[in-house]
């Protein structure tokens, strides 16, 4: 019994220490968001809880990084983040940025969550939680559904 119960440990210890190494691994989030806005600082807390560093910048707008970022029309939100080649508008969970780092599917610049749906990660207030899609983009405007929640 006692070298079961060393076995599971050992393997416990082993399995949490390969997570931390995964986690750890994960590329620094540049976001740049407007000084007042608090949702983004929370979509921030939001991606470091799921092993991202974060580097805040608060800029007076936005606006040059979507443009930079090449955001469609419409498709704009608060904030504007880039991890590497890929830019994330708006408040996009973090598994939805792992499942793109994860894959990279061919064409896609980026993904975004137009507006400020309630619910998705640094938009939670009490137990209202709108549907909300994440839509991927390429450097030509094509869009599509990559995630829907």
């Amino acid at each position: 019994m006692k070298k079961l119960k060393a076995l599971f440990l050992g393997t416990a210890v082993l399995m949490s220490s390969m997570l931390a190494k995964a986690e750890a691994s994960f590329p620094t989030v540049m976001l740049y968001k407007t000084p007042a806005c608090g949702c983004c600082t929370e979509w921030a807390k939001h991606m470091e809880e799921n092993g991202f560093k974060v580097m805040l910048h608060d800029v007076p707008s936005t606006a040059m990084y979507r443009a930079k970022a090449g955001v469609p029309k419409g498709m704009e939100s608060c904030h504007t983040a880039f991890i590497g080649d890929y830019a994330f508008e708006g408040h996009v969970p973090a598994a939805d940025i792992k499942r793109l780092l994860s894959e990279k599917p061919e064409g896609v610049n980026g993904l975004t969550v137009p507006g400020m749906p309630m619910g998705s990660p640094g938009m939670e207030y009490g137990d209202r939680k709108d549907p909300y899609q994440v839509i991927s983009f390429s450097a030509d405007g094509k869009m599509s559904v990559f995630a829907t929640h």
